[in-house]
């Protein structure tokens, strides 16, 4: 990471954790579907990182993080706080590396991906479902071993792994007029701002957040961050809030951030499986949610839509009642 005098990752930072971390990723492919098209108005590119190894983005940034580190340093191994995927994600990289990695999740985190977490190698440590107990209980975890913290979100090299989706989505597809991403803590949109501002400025860029925990579309809206300690919603990648390092990209480079109802999210998260048969997570549907919600800002518009994960209970679908 260059000295920028902050802890903001740079343009050459995503470039360099590409490289670092191709060996351990997919690629992942570009869906189009005639029928949200048409539905929509628009010309709709789904990157979907539901195929992408651990089934989630955010093993992008967690590679990054861990095959960064020193040998000195890795030897202690990685710990975090995560409601799942980057939990998930981080067990993968340590394992790929043969580091420990300790885990905080909250104890009502879907049982696919705890199931997942232990599956990569990775020490679950349960927390109440709340900001607040997590950050508690994993600084206990943390002091106790020593692992270097690789924070789902907040953390440069984190960001920095998460650019490289936009890197690819803009290679796969020629004249986006706009990308649109879920945000919760806002990793990805924050690597979406810091890809895409230098490599296609000109690109719209907008985030897409539930009714129910709506943290970052009033922080957006009001110019600070504000925090909610636990919100409920169907998407449950969503829960946390914004932290100074992606609310430094949110708030200079976001162009609008919309929401969507839980029955549009469990709406659009259907829709989703039915039309274009993939297994995608609630929180992936947010996007599509809220093009659908206002169809006039995305009217006409080549539109990339990152489907961020696929790690879904299905035991317990939102549509089963």
């Amino acid at each position: 990471m260059k000295d920028t005098g902050t802890d903001i990752p740079t343009y050459d930072d995503m470039l360099a954790a590409h490289e670092r971390i191709k060996p351990y990723i997919h690629r992942t492919p570009v869906l189009t579907s005639s029928y949200f098209n048409e539905l929509t108005g628009a010309e709709l590119f789904f990157k979907c990182e539901n195929f992408q190894k651990a089934g989630a983005f955010k093993v992008r940034g967690a590679t990054n993080a861990v095959f960064g580190l020193s040998d000195e340093m890795a030897a202690k191994g990685v710990a975090t706080h995560s409601s799942g995927n980057h939990a998930l994600s981080l067990s993968y990289a340590a394992g790929r590396r043969g580091i420990p990695c300790h885990v905080v999740m909250p104890r009502t985190a879907p049982q696919a991906k705890k199931d997942a977490v232990q599956g990569y190698g990775g020490q679950i440590t349960e927390c109440e479902p709340s900001t607040s107990s997590r950050e508690e209980v994993f600084a206990r975890v943390h002091a106790e071993t020593g692992a270097d913290f690789v924070h789902p979100y907040n953390d440069p090299r984190v960001i920095a792994g998460q650019g490289t989706c936009s890197r690819e989505l803009m290679e796969q597809v020629d004249g986006l007029d706009a990308v649109i991403a879920p945000i919760g803590g806002g990793g990805m949109v924050s690597g979406t701002c810091l890809t895409l501002s230098t490599l296609a400025p000109g690109v719209k860029i907008y985030a897409a957040e539930p009714e129910q925990a709506d943290d970052a579309y009033r922080s957006f809206k009001a110019g600070h961050i504000i925090a909610d300690d636990a919100p409920v919603t169907v998407a449950d990648g969503l829960k946390v809030p914004l932290k100074e390092n992606t609310w430094h990209f949110v708030s200079n480079f976001v162009t609008d951030i919309f929401t969507a109802s839980e029955d549009e999210i469990v709406e659009a998260m259907k829709l989703t499986w039915k039309r274009m048969k993939i297994v995608m997570e609630a929180s992936c549907a947010v996007p599509l949610a809220t093009i659908l919600k206002n169809p006039e800002t995305f009217r006409g518009k080549r539109v990339g839509v990152i489907i961020t994960g696929g790690n879904v209970d299905l035991d317990t679908l939102p549509w089963i009642k």
